[in-house]
């Protein structure tokens, strides 16, 4: 058998091997979906506050002592802000259910007047409000409906019990295990890589994590520092449920465009059932995600997150979506690490690309 013929044998066997690995990791990863929750939010918290953890350790503190403070420590901040968050917005949620159909009659109101010369150019049927009350009443009701037999069913499923305790208890356990040993983690799956690629391998990990902590903690900032400014603008400004409202807007602004326009709308549909005809309380309304945008376009994001992490906006919703499809809420937190690195390797490959004679052509030199 020649040399080269050899070569191509071991070539196709350490393809068939990675290949094969990779399904493996993939089935487990599906198979085992259910129970990964406490596991991969552990992941996620431990390499937030890593960070903090090394620069605590070159200060002097030794590893476990620095993971054990910092794992105090946020764990009592984050008790602190459930506290102090979850009442108010558990009773403004409330509210908000029992209220829709009321405000939404409300709105209607005063948006039929604006829509009326549009309805009218198009020849299409006239509104009735009372109508209008009929079906938000009997939607308010299948939702509530739907939201208690969820819950009845959630409270039955032992598998929903043990995930909630286990990402109460579980998570901390497994962050601060990880925080303690990350580096003997790390240094565990440096020494694994193949000698051949492991160059390559360890430079594709540095792009890669430069993206995702680029991305990662920028986003996390931007979500915090918006909802903290609608939460506190629109509950300054004396609009009922700004705090639920500017809550939900900062925390789905790590989706691109989606958290100010979802939190524009209910905002605004509020102020125009509470304000008119003191229009100026909807303006001020308007004003504060105004000003949020343009703090989140010209200050948070180029400070935060910057333009070198190379995830598209368009990229990352499809992630999201894509994760969420698969794995559910797990696959919502994994879905933009996985997409920063799936982008890292795809630019390598075209990197390579270009550099061969695929590209290049016959001809080149």
């Amino acid at each position: 058998m020649q040399s080269h013929d050899v070569m191509d044998i071991a070539r196709a066997t350490r393809w068939r091997f990675w290949v094969a690995a990779a399904v493996v990791f993939l089935m487990l990863l599906w198979l085992l979906n259910n129970i990964l929750l406490p596991f991969v939010v552990g992941i996620v918290v431990a390499y937030f506050l890593d960070p903090v953890v090394t620069r605590l350790e070159r200060l002097g503190l030794s590893r476990t002592l620095a993971t054990t403070a910092v794992t105090i420590v946020a764990a009592l901040l984050a008790v602190g802000v459930a506290m102090a968050i979850l009442p108010p917005l558990f009773s403004q949620v409330q509210g908000l259910i029992v209220n829709a159909p009321q405000y939404t009659v409300k709105l209607a109101t005063r948006v039929m007047p604006l829509i009326e010369p549009v309805r009218e150019k198009l020849d299409l049927p006239p509104l009735s409000l009372q109508e209008i009350q009929t079906e938000v009443a009997q939607r308010a009701g299948q939702v509530l409906a739907l939201l208690g037999s969820i819950a009845g069913q959630v409270a039955q499923r032992s598998l929903a019990l043990v995930n909630l305790l286990s990402l109460l208890f579980l998570t901390p356990v497994v962050t601060f295990y990880l925080l303690r040993d990350w580096k003997r983690v790390v240094d565990s799956l440096d020494s694994a890589l193949p000698l051949d690629h492991a160059d390559t391998i360890r430079r594709l990990a540095r792009e890669s994590n430069a993206a995702i902590a680029g991305y990662l903690r920028g986003q996390a900032l931007v979500c915090i520092s918006l909802g903290a400014i609608y939460a506190i603008g629109l509950s300054l400004v004396g609009l009922q449920f700004g705090l639920v409202i500017g809550l939900i807007a900062g925390a789905i602004s790590f989706i691109p465009f989606v958290g100010t326009f979802v939190g524009a709308v209910m905002a605004l549909g509020m102020a125009l059932v509470q304000f008119p005809p003191d229009w100026l309380g909807v303006v001020k309304v308007a004003a504060i995600f105004l000003f949020g945008q343009a703090m989140e376009g010209n200050v948070l994001s180029p400070k935060l997150v910057g333009d070198r992490v190379g995830l598209h906006p368009v990229w990352i919703m499809f992630a999201l979506l894509a994760g969420g499809s698969l794995l559910g809420f797990v696959g919502v937190l994994i879905a933009v690490p996985v997409a920063a690195v799936i982008g890292v390797i795809v630019r390598h490959l075209l990197r390579r690309y270009r550099e061969s004679a695929i590209y290049r052509g016959s001809g080149a030199a």
